[in-house]
């Protein structure tokens, strides 16, 4: 079958899926598992925020979803070229990925008959139902079915392991300037990893706070996973934040993540994000370095 993946979770849980050798078209956002834009198609790209700090990155989302009404443009020549069976794309939200009514009118206009599977998942639960929802579209549903019980498996595996321990207070930011909370999974995730959310909007899209707001939730860690970074990007906007929360008994540790391989993306590393958030809530796994640090 003759994959086109239109946005980077689907890319993963694709590769996940065994079905690589099928996947003919990706993002420019697609580099999980490393190496999987090489030899494949660019089917849609994006803005160009190379070098903007992340009040410069709003800014520019904003003005560009004002003009143009989405942020990512769709090469109809190359998806024409992949002539896809399956594409995978979404509508969850208009600056992560390019919308599926942009897709449909785009294979109105080639003429494809493609099959499109939208995914939107909204909870942790949503993302693992996304991965059947693949596998049942590729003809591999038994295969999704064993690679989400896997993945079940290690998450209750996680609150087994959780579930009488002090449940210390998470705050977790997707953006810095200015400051978002988290919604969607992302609360479902530290509750898997033995933690208590606060100001939060489980299954619902993040939406802007303030630093008083911050201060006030009185949370025992700050997790920084701007959306858009991975470990570096956090960590620099992680010592930003240390300068803007108080310093002192009582004062929440401030630990950066890899945000788009393990928390703010729908995909299958989720799990693993859970567990490396239980390794810093509780010392019970070895951390990542590669995936979080410890910045205060």
């Amino acid at each position: 079958m003759r994959i086109v993946s239109l946005l980077p979770s689907a890319t993963e849980i694709v590769s996940e899926l065994g079905l690589a050798d099928q996947l003919l078209g990706v993002t420019f956002e697609c580099r999980w598992p490393a190496g999987i834009e090489q030899g494949r198609r660019e089917v849609v790209i994006g803005l160009n925020t190379h070098g903007l700090d992340p009040a410069e990155i709003d800014a520019l989302v904003r003005e560009t979803l004002e003009k143009q009404g989405n942020l990512y443009t769709l090469q109809l020549d190359e998806f024409r070229a992949c002539d896809p069976e399956l594409v995978l794309t979404q509508d969850l939200c208009r600056v992560c990925a390019l919308p599926s009514g942009d897709v449909n009118e785009a294979m109105d206009h080639l003429g494809c008959s493609a099959n499109v599977v939208t995914l939107d998942p909204h909870t942790l639960n949503d993302v693992m139902t996304t991965i059947l929802d693949v596998g049942a579209a590729a003809g591999v549903p038994d295969r999704a079915e064993a690679y989400v019980a896997e993945r079940l498996r290690r998450l209750g595996a996680l609150r087994e392991r959780t579930i009488n321990l002090p449940r210390r207070r998470v705050f977790v930011l997707e953006w810095l300037d200015p400051p978002f909370l988290s919604g969607h999974w992302v609360p479902d995730v530290v509750i898997a990893a033995g933690g208590e959310p606060v100001l939060s909007l489980p299954g619902e899209r993040s939406v802007a706070t303030d630093w008083e707001t911050i201060v006030a939730t009185a949370a025992d860690v700050i997790i920084v996973a701007p959306c858009g970074f991975d470990l570096a990007g956090a960590s620099a906007q992680a010592h930003e934040v240390a300068k803007r929360i108080p310093d002192g008994t009582g004062s929440p540790e401030i630990w950066a993540m890899d945000a788009d391989g393990y928390l703010v993306r729908p995909g299958p590393r989720l799990v693993e994000g859970a567990e490396q958030i239980a390794a810093l809530l509780h010392g019970i796994a070895t951390l990542d370095p590669l995936v979080v640090a410890r910045i205060r």
